[in-house]
């Protein structure tokens, strides 16, 4: 099985969630509703057993169930963090969140579904649409993708180029009218609002442009590289278009 980060060309998209890993954690989220305070206190055996790498799933305010990888939230200085676009680009980008802040802004508004079943509906968002990050970076011929990285140093997302240019993928940095708060992302994170929210990488600080589709952080462990609401789980919504 590849490490995450690793090129794989996808031949075949569309594949099956790991039923195991989602009947697992989707048993862990319900665990949460009578036993909150004993999965905030750590990692616990069912996660260990049910889903290697998942770290923590701690219940939150307003319906939000907080997901990592590596046991904790990772540190950041405002003053120095940067959001890097590279790879198959015009003009390769390391903005600062001032930098961020002075591309076009896009306010939406979308529900937020977890692959595991939870849902918070009509969750506002501000930032910056993803493809106008691409439009100020220019977009180089045989770009075909995006892989996304994490400064939690282990999480990694993908989109196809096709997925990204939509209207409802943002690059976020406000919540309920807020900057986002560290647990959900802070203080950049992707909102990729047609799919499970396994694809809005939080804490996001890579943007790179390549040739083919790299599967991320979950995907090379099972997990439905498209991740379209409503087909990856048995659920009849359809994604959003």
């Amino acid at each position: 099985m590849a490490e995450p980060g690793e090129q794989i060309a996808v031949e075949s998209r569309g594949a099956p969630v790991g039923r195991r890993i989602v009947l697992g954690v989707a048993a862990l989220g319900a665990a949460g509703v009578v036993a909150g305070r004993w999965l905030s206190e750590g990692v616990s055996s069912v996660v260990a057993s049910t889903a290697p790498g998942l770290a923590s799933v701690i219940p939150a305010a307003g319906g939000f169930r907080i997901y990592t990888v590596t046991g904790g939230y990772p540190e950041f200085d405002p003053a120095t963090y940067r959001l890097t676009v590279s790879g198959l680009v015009d003009r390769p980008a390391s903005w600062s969140l001032a930098d961020i802040a002075e591309l076009p802004q896009t306010q939406m508004t979308k529900d937020f579904q977890c692959v595991t079943g939870w849902r918070v509906d009509d969750v506002p968002w501000s930032g910056v649409l993803l493809r106008d990050v691409l439009s100020a970076c220019g977009v180089e011929s045989g770009a075909e993708a995006l892989a996304f990285t994490s400064f939690d140093g282990v999480y990694t997302e993908s989109l196809t180029l096709e997925q990204a240019m939509r209207d409802d993928m943002l690059v976020a940095t406000t919540m309920y009218g807020k900057p986002i708060e560290v647990k959900h992302g802070a203080p950049v994170r992707l909102i990729a609002a047609p799919m499970y929210a396994y694809k809005s990488i939080k804490w996001m600080d890579g943007i790179e442009l390549t040739r083919t589709v790299q599967p991320g952080y979950w995907e090379v462990r099972g997990y439905d590289i498209d991740a379209w609401v409503g087909e990856s789980n048995g659920r009849t919504d359809e994604p959003v278009v």
